[in-house]
Formats: structure tokens, C-alpha cells, sequence
């Protein structure tokens, strides 16, 4: 098959390298290519090496000559570290001809290592003579660095020696154990693990005699101490992996054939791990095989690998099955506690099922009866002193009521159930278009096409599998290919093709995304075993109880009904197959295979209109660049996506998890389970490839995540529904060309036409140059407008497919406690459009306060009264209530005043509401379903100047009680005014030119983000964006007036908040030690929720494949070194969001105790308009009872007793290293507090209005 590849190849310099030639394979034609997405930018892929250059010999030979020159640099100080040698790491050669043919390399093939290949066309320049130069030294250190280890070799040869001596000395003293002679016994003791290797300790006497000779050695050890994690290499992941997919589907004898096949083979011994051994011994353990454990615990004997906690619980267990004899449960509990393992650690933290636990406590009480294992822990109270009155149990309440009675709610389970069963769903697309025969014709056409095309990956599928099947002796994906029916493969794959856009994706995320869906796939099919399904089934029925308006009032939370149901079942929540994903390299490989399959299976006419019949490839593997990485691509041809288009289907496909849930979630009840009935869902949201925040989780004490859990699970049982006439108008704006001004996106048939490709042949470069950044620009216009459109189309069709229900946003959170909902189109945190048609499902009378709240709400959302006091606004809105009532009745026909507002469908859905609630009989009966919205005023401002007690900050974030809002982008603006007016004075011209200017909005964004962490630099670029927007501002003066403009406003905000820069400066300046210690930056929150910061040094894992090679780029793996910058720079902003979230959990629980629906966005709390004052006073009373907990000094103690405590207890102060030193007097030195009295807060109105 010939397909086709985009050689980006960047030209001399500037915009010229913006030039592609779309060639096939050894083809030097270009040609102009469109719609290369370079949006993926997190990993990237690297192509094989490039042919046939076309550049000059002159600057050939200086490019290749400056690449050897970068890879001897990157060699020159990094050496491979063996056992025995240190060998400096070999030049990588990717071009090894072409660097020979310039003289660059030895040409080994003349068996001359002292030669050098002429090089092409003329003499060796000075690079050339210099880089040769540079080679002899290389050679000349090599050589004394060979010679300086020696004396390390005969150090370590005579160590060992001592440790052989001492090995055997200890033989001859010690006798072996006396064997069993039964045969039964000869067959079960294998187990057994002599003691042939010595403890560390038992060698202090012979290190102690070589200590002054083996410093060396030491050193280079030093360079080795790195996580055992790190020590897996990709074979290593990728062969456990296997293992675990085979035992996965039962294939236990070839799972245990397949690590035997790597045992039996001296060179891939090494690659077998404790772990591979550990997950054959459960397997074995559960077929009551102890001949099979024997074996293996020989092998691990053998293979120098010491048996773990895992690997004898499967032996006990196993033990227990087959009624063991005493005496080898005996010799088996002796070596545990010769190992330093004990009986206890079996049952505590581990996620059992209880036939396993039962065996266990069989085997170990055959030996010990007495023994019985550690009692399992009840439930314990919060340990937060903010939640000792919400779990009080002097005081219940009862737990709310949904609108919607018990056999509804089990109805709209199993409707929930059969959704995530079938993994997908296809709803109608709002999107409408007038059909055509050739529309028609088209359809017919694809369709057609679409059965010749799932035959075709059929047939190249079961080849694929029957290739790699034959391969028994090696991990390959063979296994990951039976996990699923062949037709589910094939579905997947057609439903990739179908959703690529027509610009094409990048292949990594294509890979990554193919790879998830198998895997979310397979363990569907896990939860779905029949004993589970009925199990969970069960649970979640009785769980409805709780919920449903026409059952008993029970006082319980979610998540204590749901570990209540558990106590009574056979099967725990913990033994459901847990969210393990497999290992990046097996998503990439297995992705990459799939998607190799479909770009070489699928092929369509090259002509729909002529009756040739010669075949094209429907998918095309090409190249792009970001900035200087080539990026790998999968691009549709464009005759497939012109049939596409024309057969204008109407339906769309999603998976099911991005579609709201049909019932209420599923309580979290531990890190692991919660959210969807049977979709796989991360408690902490994170990076692909993240582990740290997940451990951190399991191994907390549970107890510490019950406010947090319950939290999460009050905002996902708030039950929603659409709001059906604004969503119609909508729908009817988006079908005729969208509006700019309502931010409805138009479709990509109004993107800006590309200009002509034709120049005349005498143009000049500048000529060629502004005509590529022309193409570009309308290239990057058309794949914006489309993915805008794309998302606005996601948005309202399942909007449109809902319209009729009820719903649910199940919800999780960041690694910082900040919780969003799980739907990633359709949810509360969306646009204006998105929450212009959400209300809440249930409906409360406004009450005597609520149409006032309401028309409050109204005017917040205009705009246009910020710093007026809640009384004008009020007035305002009665002012005006003949423009809100003609927006409501006319919305496109009559003023149209809604229009003009800064959130205009919000205010359209609130003049609707206000229309209805004014000319009900009763306004104070009128049942209402709307949101009202409570903002915060500059929240994480608010946060600073609470833990700082600052007065000035507090009263400009509306901490203080005052009658007008404060507003604090307009004090900054007035500060940088008088500083701008006092430099204009003494002549500055820069300050002169900036005379009225100055605004609030040109320094909010500034003001807003300095709180989250932004530098100097980043500041300097949003005022210089806002600059660049004023069409009278001299353009020649930007550089220098976003210069001068962010100094003042740091400068100004300092003055105003000088405890938040002094709080600020004292958490970069402790995150920066920590992370340079080696550290990553932890700390918990108020709530008792474990928080890390992910950021470390980038790494890369090179996946080589057949159509190309993919680097992935991972900056959160545990095993490499914290990146400090990132460390430092993300504390302050992230410890700030760790308190808005626990802020917002703690009024989520509160206002649950009072009866009120309440969900939020972040720092924007939303409720019924009948309870909004009651939300207030939550609001204030929780945030003053966080602020009033001694939060940076638990911080500075918990800091200290993390990174400090083994540094004390090995050394006194004085004799600590001045880094050391340093740490410990930043960790303990808190900034001092003013005089702010948080008292104040609680009177304060417009903290959160």
C-alpha cells in the first residue's frame, strides 16, 4: 500500500518554515497542505531518519557536524555505570552513512579504526578539525578515567571475595534445615527459602577492613541509588503487564509458560520481577497447586529475589485450600518472621475477598489457634475539628429527598446500567441541514463503503492475531487482543475513523485514546461477571431508599447507607476490580497496532463520481511540525471527508461516560469506588502516567476522606433538568449561521477562503513569506472555528437528547481538591450558553426574599451595577422590568436588550424566570427551578488576607463590611494612576504616553492571576495583549509600556497587600528548598485530604513501532528528580486552591444540614433564589471557622516534620549543612499576622454576592 507522508521540511529562516511538501514515499515534489492540527503539544512523535537531504554541501556539512558536536556534549559527562567498568556511553549514530561521509566518524567496515572517510567535495574545515580535536580529549579522558578504575575494580573483586569466603565459612558452621521425607513433603517444601543470602548487617566487620579502599566505589554507587520503580525497565513493564492480561482471561498455564520461557533463558532471567512472580503464585494459590508454588518459589530462590508479604499470603492461602500439613505451615510462618514480616500485615489494608481471608486464618490458626486477625476498623467521626457539628449524631437530619419515587429511580437504573453496558450511545445531532439526492446518494454510498470496510478489518484483525499468536516465548500484544470480541475491535476502530476530524489528529493521541477504550472496554466485561453485576445490583437498589421522596427518612449519608449495605454483602466495593490502568507503553503499543491495521485495511474509490475503480488509502500517515518537533499524524484523505460531509449525517456518537448519568451516582466510598455504575473513574483527576496522587489516597487514613468523599457526593445527587425554551433558541441561532455577538459559533463554511497558492515567478521572498503566514493564519481560523463548533454542537445535542429528563453530574476532583463534574461537554461549569440551560429539578416557592434575589441575580449578570450596593441593583432592575419582561416575551423580535450584557443567554433564562414569577398569581408560591448564583470577590485575594489578617487587603476584597462593594482591579488602577501621573511629572516620556489609559480593565486579568502564581513576565504579556487591543494606542510603544505598566502593578499590589507577598514569598522560598532537597512539596489540607504537587524533571519513553517511533513526554513520574522551578512557582497558587476547595466542601456540608440545594463553580456557589440568605450565612460562618484553624502554622509544623525531622535526628543544628540550615529556619519561620478580626467577615455583604 502506498501512503503517502508530509515531509515538513523548514526553510531558511522565519515564516518560511511554515512550508510542507506533501510527497509520497522518495518523492521530492512539494506541495501546499491544509488543516495540520499542532494542538497536541504534551507528547510528540519522532520520525524514522530523513533521505536524500536537499540541502547544500555547505550547510550540510555544518549541521551534521554541530549534531555530532551536541551528542558528543550530551555524552561527554554522562557515563553508563556497570558492575565492574564505567564506559563512556557511545555517540548515537542515526546517521551514521551521512556523518561518515563527511569524515565526521570511523568507517569500521574497512577494519581501520584509525582511518577517516574523505570528505564529499572538498577539504575538512576548521568544524571538522575542531571536532576532531575535541574527540582526541574525549578519548585521552576516557582512557584516564579506564585507568582511575582499576583501583575501583580490585577493590570491589576483593569484597567479593570476602562476602564468597564468608558464605562459605557460614556453610560449613551452619547446617542446612533437615529435609521432610515424605514425598508429599518433598513436593511442598520448595517454598522454602534457605538462607543462602546474608544480611547487610552480617558484613559490617569485612566492609569495615576495606572502608579507606573502596571510596571510590562508594561514589559510584551514590550515582546509582535510585527507586526500585525506576529500575523496571519498558520490557520489564510490558511483560508483567502481559502476565497480568493473561491471568486476567484465566490463561494461567500460559502465563506461567510464558515467565518460565524468560526464566529458562539466561539473558532474560534478569528481566523477571518480584511482582511477575507474584501474580503467578495468586493464580496457582487459588487452584489449590502447591507443586506449582513450590516451583516457583525455587525459581525466585534461584533468581536472588526475596519473597514479599503477597507472595506467602498466596502461600497460606493456597495452604488453607488443600488442609497443608503442620509442619510446612510451620516452616512457612518460621521464615515470615525470619523475613520481618508479620501475620497482622496479611489482613490489615488488604482489599480480600473473604473465601481468601477465610483460607488464610485457616492455614495460620492450624499452627497458632489463638490467632485471629486485627479487628476491621469502625467508623470513625471526622478528625477535622471544622466537622465534629456536621457528624454530630446529637442534632440528625435527615438526608433530602429526590422528586422522583423509588420504582422511577430503579427504572432509571437499569436504564443507566444498559447505557455503560454498551459503551456508546448515538442521539440525534441538532444540527440541521435540507437533505438532497445527493445527500441521499452520498449516504448510500457510505454506507456501502462501511460494510466493505468492517470485512476488510475483520479479515487483516484475525491475520494480525494469528502472526502474533505464534510468537509463545515472548510478551506481545497477543494477549490484549483476546481481552474482547473481534467485532468489538473492529467497532472501535470505525468508530476512530469516524471521528477524526478533517484536518487530521496527532497519532500519539489517537494511540492513547484507542488504547483507553480497549481498556475501559475490557474491565466493563470484569464488573459485568454475573455473581458482581447482581451483587452491585442489589446494593444500589436498596441504596435508592435513601433517595426516593416515597421511602422511610433516614438520617444516614450516602456513603455510610452504601458501607452499611456492604457490611451485609458477600462482596465489598474493594474487591471489584480496581481502576488500574495498564502501563503507558501497552495503551501506545496496543493503539498503535490497531490503528496500523486500519490505516493499511481501509480503502475507497479514487473518484465517487467516475466509475474508476482504482483504490486510494482512506488514511494517511504525515508529518507536521511544533515549533521544532515533528509531530506524527493520521489524516483523513480529503475525498473521505468530502463524503462525509455530503452524506450529512444526523446522528452522533459518544461514549457513554461523557453523557450525564440517568440516575443518582454511585456514593464514593474509598479512592477507588464511586461516580458511574460500572465506568472506571479517578477520585483525583491527573495526568496519563500519574500514580503519586492515587497511592497518596490509599495509603491516608480513610477516615481523613469522609467529609471530602461526602462532600463530592452531596454535589453529584443535586438532580438537574433543561431548560427547554432557552435551549430552543439556541438551537435555532446555531442552525442559521451562529452570532459572534451571542458566542453561538458559526459553521466552517464561513471560515476566512484561503488566498490564492499562485505567485508570479519573479516574487520576492517578503512576497512568498506574507503569503505562507496568510495560508497559515486561515489554516489555524478553520480548525478553531470548527472545534469551537464542534463543542457547541456536542453541548446542545445531548442538551436536545436530555430535554425530556431528569439528570445527574457525577463529580471528582484535581489533585489540589478543586471538583469538577465528570460529563466533559455538558455541565454546570460550561459557557453561558451551557448554564443558560440547566435549572435544578427540584423546584422551591420563591418565598418573601426570592424575586428580589432573582432580579439581583439579573443585573450581576449584566454587568452593569458592580460597584453599586445590592439595594440600586434592585432598584435598576425594577427600573427596567418593561425591557426584561419584552426580552422574555420577544427575545429575537423585540429590544432585544438582553443582547447588550456581558452574560446574555443567563440573562435571557433570568428575564424568562422573572417574566413568570411577576405575573404569577402568588410570586411568593411561584415554584421555582432556577439557579442563583453568589460569586466571591477576588476569592483567592480573600484567602491571603484572611491568613495574613490584613486590613488593608481585607477591606479590599470585601472582607470588611462596607455599604458599596470594594472593588479591587479599580484600587489598583487608581494606585497605578497616581504612580503613572508622579513619573509623568518628572519626565518619564514612557509615563506620558500611557496618560489615559490607564483602566480597570486593562490591569484585572494582572490583578486577578497575580494571586495564582503569574511572574513579572507573565504580567508584562497580559498587559502588552491589552495594549495591542486599543486602537489609539501608539503600537511603537507597547514593548515599553507593558514593561513599565507591570512593574507598577506588582509594585502596587504589594503596597496593598503586602501580608499577601510576605505569605507568597514564604511559600515559594520553602517549595523551592523542599524541591531542592530532592522533595517533592506535600501538605494536607484543613479536611485531612492529602495533597502533592506532581511537577518533576520531564522523561522520555521512546515506543518504537512500524509506521513510526512515539516519544512520549511524562513530567510527573515519581523516579525522576522534582522540577524545582515548577515546584516553587505552583505552591502559593495551589495552597490557595486547596483552601477555596476546602471552603466550598465545607459549605456543601453545612448547607446540607440546613436542607438547601447547593452545588458551585470553584469560588461560585449556587442555590434556589428562596435560599440564597441561608447559603450566605453558611457561607460566612465556614469560611471564618476555616480561618480561624492555626493554618500556616499546621503547615510550617507538618513541613518541618516531613522534610526536617531526619535531619534532627541525625545531627544537631549546628552541624547540618547550610542548605539544611536554611530549610529548617524558612520551614519554621511563619510570616507574622495583623489585626484583621474575621468577625468581621460575617457582617460583611458583598463577600460572595
Amino acid at each position: 500500500m502506498s501512503v503517502l507522508r508530509l515531509r515538513a521540511s523548514l526553510l531558511s529562516r522565519g515564516a518560511t518554515g511554515l512550508g510542507r511538501a506533501l510527497r509520497p514515499e522518495g518523492c521530492a515534489c512539494p506541495g501546499p497542505e491544509k488543516g495540520v492540527s499542532w494542538v497536541w503539544g504534551r507528547r510528540y512523535s519522532v520520525n524514522a531518519p530523513e533521505q536524500d537531504r536537499r540541502r547544500d554541501a555547505g550547510q550540510m556539512e555544518l549541521l551534521e557536524v554541530l549534531e555530532a558536536r551536541v551528542r558528543q556534549l550530551q555524552t561527554e559527562y554522562v557515563s553508563e555505570v556497570t558492575i565492574n567498568r564505567v564506559e563512556v556511553a557511545p555517540l548515537r549514530t542515526g546517521n551514521q552513512k551521512d556523518l561518515q561521509a563527511f569524515g565526521l566518524v570511523e568507517n569500521r567496515t574497512k577494519g581501520d579504526a584509525s582511518s577517516v572517510a574523505p570528505t564529499v567535495g572538498k577539504t575538512p574545515s576548521r568544524w571538522v578539525e575542531k571536532l576532531t580535536q575535541e574527540k582526541n580529549d574525549l578519548h585521552k579522558r576516557q582512557q584516564d578515567l579506564e585507568v582511575k578504575l582499576k583501583n575501583q575494580n580490585f577493590c570491589k573483586s576483593q569484597l567479593k571475595k570476602k562476602e564468597r569466603a564468608f558464605l562459605v565459612k557460614k556453610s560449613k558452621v551452619k547446617p542446612t534445615k533437615q529435609k521432610l521425607t515424605t514425598e508429599k513433603e518433598k513436593t511442598t517444601v520448595g517454598w522454602q527459602i534457605p538462607q543462602h543470602s546474608m544480611k547487610k548487617e552480617s558484613f559490617k566487620k569485612v566492609q569495615k577492613g576495606l572502608k579507606q579502599n573502596e571510596t571510590c566505589v562508594d561514589d559510584l554507587n551514590s550515582y546509582r541509588q535510585i527507586p526500585a520503580v525506576a529500575k523496571h525497565s519498558k520490557k520489564q513493564v510490558f511483560l508483567l503487564a502481559c502476565l497480568e492480561c493473561l491471568l486476567s482471561q484465566g490463561h494461567l498455564t500460559e502465563a506461567n509458560q510464558l515467565l518460565l520461557s524468560y526464566f529458562n533463558r539466561q539473558g532474560s532471567r534478569k528481566q523477571l520481577t518480584l511482582a511477575m512472580y507474584n501474580s503467578i503464585l495468586k493464580a496457582w494459590a487459588k487452584q489449590g497447586s502447591l507443586h506449582q508454588i513450590s516451583n516457583l518459589f525455587s525459581m525466585m530462590n534461584e533468581s536472588e529475589l526475596t519473597p514479599d508479604l503477597d507472595s506467602y499470603a498466596s502461600v497460606l492461602e493456597c495452604m488453607g485450600l488443600v488442609n497443608a500439613d503442620f509442619k510446612i505451615i510451620k516452616s512457612c510462618l518460621n521464615e515470615m518472621k525470619n523475613e520481618g514480616l508479620h501475620l497482622e500485615n496479611l489482613f490489615h489494608k488488604r482489599a480480600l475477598h473473604r473465601k481468601e481471608s477465610m483460607m488464610m486464618l485457616k492455614a495460620i490458626q492450624k499452627v497458632e489457634p489463638g490467632f485471629s486477625p486485627p479487628p476491621v476498623p469502625s467508623h470513625k467521626m471526622a478528625i477535622s475539628p471544622l466537622l465534629r457539628d456536621f457528624y454530630s449524631k446529637d442534632e440528625p437530619v435527615s438526608y433530602p429527598k429526590l422528586p422522583l419515587p423509588l420504582i422511577e429511580l430503579q427504572e432509571r437504573f437499569e436504564q443507566q446500567l444498559k447505557l455503560e453496558s454498551a459503551m456508546t450511545i448515538t442521539i440525534d445531532s441538532v444540527e440541521k441541514k435540507p437533505l438532497t439526492d445527493q445527500n441521499h446518494h452520498a449516504r448510500n454510498l457510505l454506507k456501502n463503503l462501511e460494510t466493505q470496510w468492517q470485512k476488510a478489518l475483520m479479515k487483516t484483525f484475525i491475520e494480525t492475531k494469528v502472526h502474533l499468536s505464534e510468537q509463545q516465548y515472548e510478551a506481545s500484544l497477543y494477549p490484549y487482543l483476546c481481552l474482547l470480541k473481534d467485532k468489538d475491535y473492529v467497532e472501535l476502530m470505525m468508530q476512530t475513523l469516524f471521528n477524526l476530524p478533517p484536518h487530521g489528529d496527532s497519532l500519539v493521541h489517537i494511540v492513547m485514546d484507542l488504547g483507553m477504550k480497549v481498556y475501559n472496554k475490557s474491565l466493563l466485561q470484569m464488573k459485568m461477571k454475573p455473581f458482581m453485576l447482581d451483587e452491585l445490583k442489589r446494593k444500589y437498589m436498596n441504596y435508592l431508599h435513601l433517595l426516593a421522596k416515597d421511602t422511610q427518612l433516614d438520617s444516614r449519608l450516602p456513603r455510610e447507607h452504601w458501607k452499611d449495605l456492604e457490611a451485609e454483602a458477600s462482596i465489598c466495593s474493594d474487591f471489584f476490580p480496581q481502576e488500574k490502568v495498564w502501563p503507558e507503553v501497552v495503551l501506545v503499543r496496543l493503539g498503535t497496532q490497531l490503528i496500523e491495521i486500519l490505516v493499511r485495511s481501509i480503502h475507497m474509490p479514487s473518484s465517487l463520481s467516475s466509475q474508476e475503480k482504482r483504490l486510494i488509502p482512506v488514511l494517511y500517515h504525515v508529518y507536521s511540525f511544533l515549533s521544532v518537533k515533528q509531530i506524527g499524524f493520521i489524516k483523513p484523505h480529503p475525498s473521505f471527508s468530502q463524503l462525509v460531509a455530503e452524506a450529512a449525517c444526523t446522528k452522533l456518537t459518544f461514549d457513554s461516560s461523557v453523557i450525564p448519568m440517568l440516575c443518582p451516582p454511585v456514593p464514593w466510598t474509598s479512592p477507588h469506588f464511586g461516580a458511574y455504575v460500572l465506568h472506571p473513574t479517578k477520585l483525583m483527576r491527573c495526568l496519563d502516567g500519574t500514580v503519586q496522587h492515587q497511592q497518596l489516597l490509599e495509603n491516608c487514613p480513610q477516615e481523613s476522606l469522609h467529609s471530602v468523599l461526602d462532600a463530592l457526593n452531596l454535589l453529584g445527587n443535586c438532580a438537574w433538568k433543561v431548560n427547554q425554551p432557552v435551549l430552543d433558541l439556541i438551537i435555532s441561532i446555531f442552525n442559521d449561521k451562529g452570532s459572534k455577538k451571542l458566542d453561538v459559533p458559526p459553521p466552517i463554511s464561513e471560515a476566512p477562503t484561503p488566498p490564492s497558492y499562485q505567485l508570479c515567478k519573479n516574487a520576492s521572498s517578503s512576497e512568498r513569506s506574507k503569503l505562507r503566514r496568510e495560508i497559515a493564519q486561515c489554516h489555524k481560523t478553520a480548525r478553531e472555528m470548527y472545534s469551537l463548533r464542534m463543542d457547541a454542537l456536542y453541548k446542545l445535542s445531548i442538551a436536545h437528547h436530555l430535554r425530556d429528563q431528569i439528570f445527574w453530574f457525577p463529580h471528582n476532583m484535581d489533585f489540589r481538591g478543586r471538583t469538577y463534574p465528570c460529563p466533559p461537554h455538558f455541565n454546570h461549569l460550561g459557557s453561558d450558553m451551557t448554564r443558560a440551560i440547566l435549572l435544578f429539578a427540584e423546584g422551591k416557592p420563591l418565598g418573601p426574599n426570592g424575586l428580589n434575589w432573582l432580579k439581583i441575580h439579573l443585573i450581576n449578570l449584566t454587568g452593569l451595577k458592580k460597584r453599586e450596593s445590592l439595594q440600586a441593583r434592585l432598584a435598576y432592575a425594577n427600573e427596567i422590568l418593561e425591557d426584561i419582561l419584552d426580552s422574555a416575551d420577544n427575545p429575537l423580535t423585540g429590544r432585544k436588550w438582553w443582547m447588550e450584557v456581558d452574560e446574555p443567554w443567563q440573562a435571557l433564562a433570568c428575564c424568562m424566570e422573572i417574566a413568570k414569577a411577576v405575573r404569577a398569581p402568588d410570586p411568593e408560591s411561584y415554584v421555582s427551578h432556577f439557579p442563583v448564583h453568589q460569586d466571591g470577590s477576588c476569592n483567592g485575594l480573600q484567602h491571603y488576607a484572611a491568613l495574613g489578617r490584613d486590613v488593608i487587603g481585607a477591606t479590599s476584597v470585601n472582607l470588611m463590611p462596607c455599604d458599596l462593594p470594594q472593588d479591587v482591579y479599580s484600587g489598583v488602577a487608581q494606585l497605578v494612576e497616581e504612580l503613572r501621573k508622579r513619573d509623568a511629572a518628572q519626565g518619564n516620556s514612557i509615563a506620558q504616553v500611557l496618560e489615559g489609559f490607564i483602566s480597570r480593565k486593562l490591569v484585572k486579568q494582572t490583578v486577578m492571576t497575580v494571586v495564582y502564581g503569574v511572574t513579572h513576565y507573565g504580567g508584562r504579556l497580559q498587559i502588552e495583549k491589552r495594549l495591542k487591543e486599543l486602537d489609539d494606542f501608539p503600537k511603537e510603544s507597547v514593548w515599553e509600556a507593558s514593561i513599565y505598566l507591570s512593574r507598577l502593578v506588582f509594585s502596587s499590589l504589594g503596597e496593598m497587600f503586602s501580608g499577601t507577598r510576605e505569605i507568597q514569598d514564604w511559600l515559594t522560598k520553602s517549595a523551592h528548598f523542599i524541591s531542592k532537597s530532592g522533595s517533592t512539596v506535600q501538605w494536607v489540607t484543613p479536611l485531612g485530604l492529602p495533597i502533592i504537587q506532581p511537577y518533576h524533571k520531564t522523561q522520555k519513553i521512546i515506543v518504537p513501532g512500524s509506521m513510526q517511533s512515539l516519544c512520549l513526554m511524562s513530567c510527573s513520574d515519581v523516579n525522576q528528580k522534582p522540577n524545582t522551578l515548577k515546584q516553587k512557582n505552583a505552591f502559593p497558587p495551589n495552597f490557595i486552591h486547596s483552601l477555596d476547595s476546602t471552603h466550598m466542601m465545607l459549605t456543601a456540608l453545612y448547607c446540607h444540614r440546613k436542607g438547601l440545594t447547593f452545588v458551585s463553580v470553584h469560588d461560585c456557589f449556587w442555590t434556589h433564589a428562596c435560599t440564597v440568605d441561608i447559603m450566605n450565612e453558611v457561607c460566612r460562618e465556614q469560611f471564618v471557622n476555616l480561618h480561624s484553624q492555626p493554618i500556616l502554622q499546621d503547615l510550617s509544623k507538618y513541613l518541618v516534620q516531613k522534610y526536617c525531622s531526619k535531619i534532627q535526628s541525625q545531627r544537631p543544628f549546628e552541624k547540618m549543612s547550610i542548605d539544611e540550615k536554611l530549610m529548617l529556619k524558612t520551614l519554621s519561620h511563619v510570616p507574622e499576622r495583623g489585626d484583621f478580626d474575621l468577625q468581621n467577615v460575617k457582617k460583611s455583604t458583598y463577600f460572595f454576592s
